[in-house]
This record gives structure tokens, sequence and C-alpha cells, in this order.
């Protein structure tokens, strides 16, 4: 769905996600958010009476729908899903949008983390939530892939922990170099984990 055909709100909270990945929540204004989402600026007091603590929240808690979401999206453009083609295609997102468009942005979650999670607690506890939801997602689609249960949810903080890692390399190296050796090096890993169907 586009900005355009998203309501007011949801532009909004869409808006800021993308901000807050680019510039961090302390440099997110509501002014800016309003702007950037072409709503009027009295109607952030009508949908956030929480003020700027309650969009960052939900943006943050939208993110972490998006990032579980694309799992299923990565999973269907794959001829044959394996756990290491998921985290590469996972992967890729990153480095596509790095090699096209520079360096500016990372996640939304892992960036309210770093600027709130001793200051605020709402935010802290949605991005908590955001990364649940998140690997709750991947350790599903692990043990739909054949993943046993009891490791599907470790990888998926693997793969995730990784990933964000990564991610902060490659922005500060303005390279993604670690983002291709972390798709490199876990494959053959994730892959191993899956239990074989005949012995």
């Amino acid at each position: 769905m586009g900005k355009g055909e998203r309501g007011p709100r949801e532009r909004m909270v869409f808006s800021a996600a993308q901000l807050i990945r680019r510039e961090g929540v302390a440099s997110t204004g509501m002014r800016q958010v309003a702007v950037d989402a072409a709503a009027p600026r009295g109607s952030l007091q009508h949908y956030f009476p929480g003020g700027k603590s309650q969009l960052v929240d939900e943006a943050v808690g939208w993110a972490g729908g998006y990032a579980a979401g694309r799992v299923a999206r990565y999973l269907a453009a794959l001829p044959s899903p394996t756990p290491s083609a998921l985290f590469a295609a996972m992967v890729r997102q990153w480095t596509d949008e790095y090699e096209a468009a520079g360096f500016a942005g990372g996640c939304p979650v892992a960036a309210a983390t770093v600027d709130c999670a001793e200051s605020v607690p709402s935010t802290r506890q949605a991005a908590s939530a955001a990364f649940t939801t998140w690997t709750g997602a991947v350790a599903q689609a692990l043990r739909d892939m054949g993943v046993p249960g009891e490791r599907a949810g470790a990888l998926a903080t693997l793969m995730i922990s990784s990933l964000e890692g990564a991610i902060l390399i490659a922005r500060a190296e303005r390279d993604v170099r670690a983002l291709t050796t972390v798709a490199r090096e876990l494959g053959p890993l994730l892959d191993a984990a899956v239990r074989k169907q005949n012995g």
C-alpha cells in the first residue's frame, strides 16, 4: 500500500518510521512528520493524544509488523525455500537499498531502541514487542522448512541479531561487506539445522 492509499493516521505512522530510520527519534519532529505525511498539523493531537512518544511507539510497532510480513513475501518469491535462502533474501533487501540509494537509512526499531530504551519505557516495550513479532515470523518460517521447534527460535534470534549488526557496520563503513559476509557465513549453519526427513 503506497503512501497515497493510506489514511492520514496511517501516513503519519509510516512517515514517522521512515524519518526515525534515517534520523533517529530525537531528530524526528512532529511537525516534520505531519509535513512528510501530507497531514494537517492539527491532526497530530487528534490521532496521537499521547504526543510524540505515542507516535514513535506506533511507528516502531508498524516496523515490527512490516518486517514480520516481509518474511512471507520472501518465502513466496523463493523457488525452493531454505533457511539460507530466506536469510539471503532478508539481507538482500538491505544490500539492494544501500547500493541503489546510499546508506542513509537503518532499521527504525533499532534506532528507537538506541535513542529511547533507557529514557522512554513505552518505546523500549514497543521495540521489544516489535522484535518479538519479527523473530516469531522468522522462527515459524524455519519450523515450516523443517528446523526443529527448539532451535527455530534461537536461530531466528541469531539471524535478526546478525542482520541488525551488519546494517550498523554497513552504514558506518558505507559498504555492504558486512551484510554479504553474514549471509554467506550463516547460510550453511542455518541449512544444517533442517531435520532430515529420512534418517
